[in-house]
């Protein structure tokens, strides 16, 4: 018996690779956010966890922190992913490029151009 998506908006969104790949990268980003504020708070860095636990509603105050790595983060994530699309694995390590498109044919001479300095 195999096992099918839902017939949502959310299903048929998901099945498109590169979607897939961006919300599978989110979602480690937001992983990798969430580890950074509870390590900042945990190692009290640089009075950060006294600083916000001292503070009248605290819980905007993570909120907003964990929105800024979030954001940071999951982009940083989602990006270096979409970055990586162009790269062979061919698991001799590290990807090799992909090859450069070719190269644009060049016709005719090099001539010399006037620069005109900024008016005053």
């Amino acid at each position: 018996m195999t096992h099918s998506r839902p017939d949502t908006p959310a299903g048929r969104l998901l099945r498109l690779p590169l979607v897939r790949l961006l919300a599978i990268n989110l979602a480690i980003g937001l992983v990798i956010a969430v580890l950074a504020v509870a390590g900042l708070m945990a190692l009290d860095a640089h009075r950060l966890r006294t600083l916000v636990l001292g503070d009248q509603s605290p819980v905007v105050a993570i909120g907003l922190l964990l929105f800024g790595f979030a954001v940071t983060l999951g982009s940083w994530v989602m990006g270096t992913a979409v970055m990586r699309l162009g790269e062979r694995d061919d698991g001799a390590g590290g990807g090799a490029a992909a090859p450069a498109a070719p190269a644009v044919e060049q016709r005719g001479e090099p001539m010399a151009v006037r620069a005109r300095g900024p008016r005053r």
